[in-house]
């Protein structure tokens, strides 16, 4: 199993246990030459706010605690594609990597609502954001997490 994957794995534990604690299943990690510096996972429904995606909380976190040379060396690697305010905090934290599993047209396919379908790519290319981003990994993994939630 490649880095990647190892990580994916481990957003992909973060989104269940977002479950197990009465959230959505979505989680993230932020790694610097292979150390892991940051983990969250969503809680939107258990702090009742709409902004506390992990992909969002870590992007902010990282802008205050992080130096600019440590942001520019940071992949984020997350259970699902970015949503683009998630995405968006991304390019102004100024994150050098994203890496997911469920893209966002796959989560549409299993979601009723709530899926805004804008790569995150996207979002970082109208930016002009320097992310690079490579996903979906380990995609069926991830969306079982999903399909047992939706």
């Amino acid at each position: 199993m490649s880095t990647d994957e190892s990580y994916v794995r481990r957003a992909i534990e973060l989104s269940r246990s977002a479950v197990e604690n009465g959230n959505t299943p979505f989680g993230s990690l932020l790694v610097i030459d292979d150390d892991v510096v940051r983990t969250d996972e969503n809680t939107t429904l258990t702090e009742d706010d709409i902004a506390a995606h992990p992909e969002f909380k870590l992007a902010r976190w990282a802008a205050r605690e992080l130096e600019a040379a440590e942001r520019e060396a940071c992949t984020m690697y997350t259970s699902t594609e970015p949503c683009p305010m998630c995405a968006s905090a991304i390019a102004y934290a100024g994150l050098e990597r994203v890496v997911y599993s469920v893209s966002v047209d796959s989560l549409a396919d299993v979601r009723d609502d709530g899926v805004i379908e804008i790569p995150c790519e996207e979002v970082f290319d109208r930016a002009d954001a320097r992310t690079d981003v490579d996903g979906p990994i380990r995609e069926a993994e991830g969306l079982a997490v999903h399909d047992a939630y939706f």
